[in-house]
This record gives C-alpha cells, sequence and structure tokens, in this order.
C-alpha cells in the first residue's frame, strides 16, 4: 500500500524542498498544504490541500488520513504544538523544521503521550537544527568524555528560503536567551560577541554572533557531560552581518516587539537577498567543533559541511528523517530532538544517500 505524507506549509521553500527530497527518495503519496488555492504542481505525485492551521476539524482529517505528517508552516515562535498533539491522538508518526526554543520545549512536554501512543515524533531536522545535531552527535562519539560544543552556522544572502526564514531571523533578535556555559545557565545577547571562524572554501574566516536556537538546551541534554554549548550564526556578504547587529542592538526595544516591524524587516531583507543571490548564492557552511577527553588528552574534533542550497539543505534533512520513518528504520515513540533520535550509522548512511559531503579533522 502507498503511504501518505501530509507536509504542512508545503508551498513555502523549505516546504517544498522536502516535498521534493522525499519524492526523489520514496514512493510516498505527498500532499502539501497552504491557506490559498494552488496553481501548479511540480510533481504528479503531489496533491494538493487548502488549509489553515486553525481550522481544527479538517486538520483532524487530513492528520488522521496520513502516516507520517511532516510540519514545515512557521515561523515556530508563533506555533502551539496543536499539530503534534492531533498526531498523537491520531497514532501518526511526525516530523518538523522547527527552529525555535518556545516551540521545541512545548514540543517535549508531549513525550509520555507520544511514547504511550506509539508515536515517533522528531523535531529540529533541517539542515541547523537538524543536519547540524547529528554532526555534534557523531563528534561526541569520538571522545572518551565530550566537554565542549561549539557550532557555528553560515548562509549565504537568503539561503535560497522565502520570507518565512528571514522573519525567523529577526524574532530571533527580540530577546536575550540562556546559554550553557562553564556548566551554568548565562544569558546572552541576541548577535553580540562576533566570533571569527575558519569555514570551508569559498567562505574562509568569516564573522558569527551568538544566536538563540534550540539546540542551546536540547545538546547539553542529549550529552550530559557537556559543560558548553556555543551556537553562533552569520551571514554573506559581512554587511548583512553589521545590519542585524544594528537590528539587534540599537533600534528599540518596543519597536523589535511589533510583529508589524518583524514584517517590515523580512520583506526589505528578502528584497536585498534577491539581488545579492546573484553575487553570493545561497549555500550553507556548518562548522561543528566538539572538545574532549581522548586517551587522558585534550583534543577537537571538527566536522564541515558544504551545500550549494540552504534550503535544499534542510529539505534533506527533513526528507531524509521522513525516509526513515516510513521505511521502518527509525521508530522511537516518543518526543525527540534529532541529535537524541538518530544514531550516527544511521546518519552517516542518509548523507551518503544524498550526496552530502561532511569533512572531518582533528586539532
Amino acid at each position: 500500500m502507498t503511504q501518505r505524507v501530509l507536509i504542512l506549509g508545503g508551498r513555502g521553500r523549505i516546504g517544498s524542498s522536502v516535498a521534493q527530497d522525499l519524492a526523489t527518495h520514496t514512493q510516498a503519496e505527498i500532499t502539501i498544504t497552504g491557506r490559498s488555492p494552488e496553481i501548479q504542481i511540480s510533481d504528479p505525485r503531489w496533491k494538493f490541500l487548502v488549509l489553515d492551521l486553525a481550522e481544527v476539524d479538517k486538520l483532524q482529517s487530513a492528520i488522521a488520513s496520513a502516516d507520517l505528517v511532516v510540519h514545515c508552516a512557521g515561523p515556530f515562535h508563533y506555533r502551539d504544538a496543536n499539530v503534534l498533539k492531533i498526531c498523537i491522538e491520531q497514532g501518526v508518526n511526525y516530523v518538523d523544521v522547527s527552529d525555535h526554543r518556545s516551540y521545541t520545549s512545548k514540543a517535549l512536554k508531549y513525550h509520555e503521550q507520544a511514547a504511550a501512543a506509539g508515536v515517533t515524533a522528531i523535531v529540529n531536522t533541517g539542515i541547523f537544527p537538524g543536519i547540524s545535531n547529528s554532526m555534534v552527535r557523531q563528534g561526541v562519539e569520538q571522545f572518551d568524555t565530550a566537554e565542549k560544543i561549539h557550532l557555528s552556522y553560515l548562509v549565504s544572502g537568503s539561503g535560497g528560503a522565502g520570507v518565512t526564514v528571514m522573519r525567523t531571523t529577526f524574532l530571533g533578535l527580540q530577546h536575550p536567551f540562556d546559554a550553557w556555559i562553564d556548566g551554568k545557565w548565562q544569558t546572552v545577547k541576541p548577535y553580540s560577541q562576533r566570533e571569527a571562524v575558519n569555514f570551508l572554501p569559498p567562505y574562509g574566516r568569516t564573522g558569527v554572533y551568538w544566536f538563540d536556537m534550540p539546540e542551546t538546551f536540547t545538546l547539553p541534554h542529549a550529552f550530559p557531560s557537556i559543560k558548553t554549548v556555543i551556537t553562533k550564526f552569520g551571514s554573506v556578504p559581512d554587511f548583512y552581518n553589521h545590519m542585524t547587529w544594528i537590528t539587534a542592538h540599537v533600534f528599540p526595544k518596543w519597536l523589535m516587539h511589533k510583529r508589524g516591524t518583524i514584517e517590515f524587516l523580512a520583506h526589505v531583507s528578502h528584497f536585498l537577498t534577491d539581488v545579492t543571490n546573484n553575487f553570493t548564492g545561497i549555500g550553507v557552511a556548518v562548522r561543528a567543533e566538539v572538545t574532549g577527553q581522548k586517551n587522558g588528552e585534550t583534543s577537537i574534533f571538527c566536522s564541515d559541511l558544504l551545500h550549494q542550497n540552504t534550503a535544499m539543505a534542510s529539505g534533506s534533512g527533513t526528507g531524509s528523517i521522513a525516509q526513515l520513518l516510513l521505511e521502518g528504520k527509525l521508530n522511537k515513540p516518543g518526543v525527540f530532538p534529532v541529535e537524541e533520535a538518530l544514531p550516527t550509522d544511521l546518519f552517516e548512511y542518509i548523507v551518503q544517500s544524498r550526496g552530502i559531503k561532511i569533512y572531518h579533522n582533528w586539532l
């Protein structure tokens, strides 16, 4: 019997990338949703359903007819966990591309209900968070005792994503956040403490800044020996970093807390990146450094990833998890971030199957 996948928010850049990945790697019947009628479907196996997440009865019916739900309808700063709750009630497995700690915290509260229902729910499955978290797990497993995680992300222009991702960036500048540093929670200002990181060519040494990501708090939980988790983000070209810094530190806080301001900044930024994409491309670089003890000595294990299209990389991250669930290769009832759900051998299998190369070296 053909398996059925429901992709909420499937018309967006990330959602459509997930759909394309699943169409390439599975035989599933794919239904994508959006709030307004779709004009054209690019794959004959895709169906389209007009659906607003506020239409609970229609949402329940759509989920009940699916074997797997993939939640791509961000920004997740604004989302409750109702989709996950319905999936658990209907006994349907769940994957999402969530990227904010507020949503991740809400989702993880449903762990026991999901486990009791036999539902596997995996959150934070894109590129960062997502593939980046599995790179960290791979690194942690190299050590007798892992002590520190330093994650750095770099995106060229728009990354091939839409306005929603721009909204996510500016929403992440609204509030200070807690980070796990030296074995205790410390408050950090968003887009602060610029640091030059050596990414793989063509990027080279480029600036990154503190950014609030769910892995800031999920990684210390997954790996209890870790005393410090640093998550930093930067953009190419570099003048975007300076503009974002000004937005985070100079703009009045009351202004940044208005939804209209976020919408304005998101659309202006998307317009600008449409221009600069022609020069910078839309790629992504991820660098994961894990420090720890191995054979009585302190070492650093580095993992680097490059992809020419950020949205496609996110689609591969989420699509690969969805594929494993559909094939029965991943079965872990409960609600988990990807680093707790996906073993390293399966991670290595999925990146190889998608031609994603991760480079490793010791420092």
